[in-house]
């Protein structure tokens, strides 16, 4: 009783499972995936068997569509309840959805997605999910967010709403590079789960992110100023405005944000939201 889409970036460096339901921590039970092989999202009565299993498939070759086929064969529990996506580090993305599953279900794939749903509002929630995907270019947790969004404004789970979870990964794009998951965020009881995603993938990119070196505001003249003022105003007065800069960003989290000699536009605007002070 989900809506789903996995998806995998334009050059296959990005793969991941935006997912929504009337159920509670949907992104417990749905998606897995893993980097440079593949992401599935099972559902309506799933078997989270499939999660490895289908994994397993995807990095020995297996196509997408192929492992669908094998999932569902090997299946000895309710196969017409089920319903699954998978997509493939490369080629068309495959759904399936059993012939018992609730009204209304059904999905759609393509090169490099599928979106799937039942127990939805009607067929405009995963035709409006697959419309969104094909419209948008954005960074692949963006752009998974959005066709969730997309399905979630058509309708959604006609039971209403309760869960939401985005899971993506991409190799060395986990936090300092030391890991593989880029995006794993949960929302797990909320009466607007998918808003409520939307708000902490904000979050995430801000806390998690590096900064676009084009925007980076050198530190001098009146920046400098500014920031050192600010600074002392926290009870950061060192000798060093870099290191004062550094240690203040640490202790908000921003550490993946800080630059030697510049300053991220994002930090800044953090900065003058959390400080006072006068201004000559």
């Amino acid at each position: 009783m989900t809506f789903s889409i996995v998806g995998r970036s334009a050059d296959g460096a990005a793969i991941g499972v935006a997912v929504a339901s009337k159920f509670l921590g949907v992104g417990a039970a749905v998606p897995a995936a893993l980097v440079n092989v593949g992401a599935v999202a099972t559902q309506s009565y799933a078997n989270l068997a499939y999660r490895p299993q289908a994994l397993a498939l995807l990095s020995t070759g297996v196509d997408a569509e192929s492992v669908v086929k094998g999932l569902i064969a090997a299946d000895d529990g309710p196969v017409s309840h089920r319903q699954l996506g998978v997509v493939g580090a490369s080629g068309p993305g495959a759904t399936f959805t059993g012939s018992d599953c609730h009204d209304w279900a059904g999905g759609v794939s393509g090169d490099g997605y599928a979106a799937q749903g039942n127990m939805l509002a009607g067929p405009d929630v995963v035709a409006r999910m697959q419309e969104s995907w094909l419209a948008t270019s954005d960074a692949l947790p963006y752009r998974l967010l959005a066709a969730l969004r997309a399905g979630d404004q058509a309708g959604g789970d006609r039971r209403g709403r309760q869960s939401a979870a985005l899971l993506v990964v991409s190799q060395g794009r986990g936090y300092g590079g030391t890991s593989d998951v880029w995006v794993d965020l949960r929302v797990d009881d909320h009466p607007d789960p998918v808003a409520e995603l939307a708000r902490l993938l904000t979050m995430h990119s801000l806390y998690f992110e590096s900064p676009d070196p084009d925007s980076l505001l050198p530190l001098r003249g009146d920046v400098a100023d500014e920031v050192r003022a600010r600074l002392a105003s926290t009870g950061f007065t060192g000798s060093d405005l870099d290191d004062d800069l550094a240690s203040w960003a640490g202790v908000e989290n921003l550490e993946m944000r800080v630059v030697s000699g510049a300053i991220d536009p994002l930090v800044l605007a953090h900065l003058r939201e959390v400080t006072h002070v006068e201004q000559p």
